[in-house]
């Protein structure tokens, strides 16, 4: 039997499938139905042993890894998979879907990737609501067992460093999506999925795609916005993001961050940000947006459903005075967006582009584009 052995002992049990060696890593869990494929070749799970809570995972699936016409994963989140180890319930060896050309088990062991099938997911999930996200590994049942003290918390390194592009690469809008006042963006990638650079991209904006640590400052580059993506891990490792984007601040330049990006901006403004107990990763997190109405701020009627994958939050009493906290968490009311007083800067803790998940937040991007 190949196990997942958690860092305080505790053992689970199952069938190996994808590559059969031995990982360690960081165990979180995500509720949704659906996405396993945009899931894996998310680069904020970078570091993780993801458990998958729908009992079923792989029956429509892998589709091809063709490049759409940028250069990028037409149908992938990246080019590559994220995921240090990958733990369901059931994995289905036969599948069926129009687009699909693999099963997950073949595609798992083309990348080397490792996953245990026939876990009790339920039992491993409220362990982990019980206790918090933990460390762990998965061992193969022809070697010995890795002592979890060895394992190295993935959140001790950057992470970014190791998923982010590592040279500009400019993306020019196709000719049916051209606009007369072509925007340009600089996207900081601290690990970006691929349809956040769609999502500019089909509506008409030029986006240069930058390293986590380039010196836009100090660059030639023309641009018009900044945006910063998501990514893994704490985002206190990105001290040169951190400290480009107070420079993109003080210019008075709009600026709009997700997930990580919505970190690095509050870092970058003095704020701070914490280590949630076992993070938001699905697709339905409910969020509620906050108005100025009649002079004060409030919660508006607008609640919007959201797809989410994160393990760090934006402290809210860090926050300076002109900032304010633009969204939340209906479920247990952390902060999942903030917004200068300005209307300038923002960022949402979510995502807005989905894949996996809701598109109920996908108004954001034409309301960024628009602001420029």
């Amino acid at each position: 039997m190949t196990k997942l052995v958690l860092s305080d002992g505790t053992t689970y049990e199952g069938q190996s499938f994808g590559s059969a060696r031995d990982i360690d890593g960081e165990v979180v869990f995500n509720t949704g139905m659906a996405g396993y494929v945009e899931s894996l070749t998310d680069p904020s799970y970078r570091g993780q042993i993801l458990v998958f809570t729908y009992p079923l995972i792989g029956n429509y699936g892998v589709p091809s890894a063709e490049m759409n016409e940028y250069g990028f994963s037409k149908n992938f989140e990246s080019e590559e998979i994220h995921v240090r180890g990958v733990i369901v319930t059931q994995q289905s060896p036969d599948f069926s879907h129009f687009n699909a050309v693999s099963s997950i088990h073949n595609w798992l062991e083309h990348h080397n990737i490792p996953g245990i099938t026939g876990v009790d997911t339920r039992a491993l999930t409220k362990k982990l609501r019980e206790h918090g996200v933990m460390l762990g590994a998965i061992d193969q049942e022809t070697k010995g067992t890795k002592e979890t003290k060895e394992i190295k918390d993935p959140n001790l390194t950057n992470l970014v460093a190791e998923v982010s592009c590592k040279e500009v690469k400019t993306y020019e809008p196709s000719l049916d999506r051209a606009r007369d006042d072509t925007k340009v963006i600089a996207v900081y990638d601290c690990g970006i999925k691929n349809n956040i650079l769609r999502s500019f991209l089909k509506r008409g904006v030029k986006v240069h795609r930058l390293p986590w640590d380039f010196d836009l400052d100090g660059s030639d580059l023309d641009y018009d916005a900044v945006f910063i993506s998501n990514g893994p891990g704490d985002p206190k490792m990105c001290k040169e993001t951190i400290d480009q984007v107070g420079k993109t601040i003080e210019k008075g330049i709009p600026t709009f961050g997700i997930c990580l990006g919505t970190q690095i901006l509050a870092l970058a403004v003095g704020g701070d940000t914490y280590k949630l107990k076992y993070g938001h990763r699905g697709v339905n997190q409910p969020c509620q947006e906050w108005k100025m109405e009649n002079g004060k701020w409030k919660i508006s009627d607008r609640c919007i459903i959201t797809s989410q994958n994160h393990g760090f939050a934006v402290d809210e009493k860090s926050l300076p005075s002109d900032w304010k906290v633009w969204f939340t968490n209906a479920n247990d009311q952390t902060v999942e967006g903030i917004m200068h007083e300005s209307e300038k800067f923002f960022a949402v803790q979510f995502h807005p582009e989905a894949t996996p998940g809701p598109e109920d937040a996908n108004y954001l991007f034409d309301e960024f584009v628009e602001s420029i």
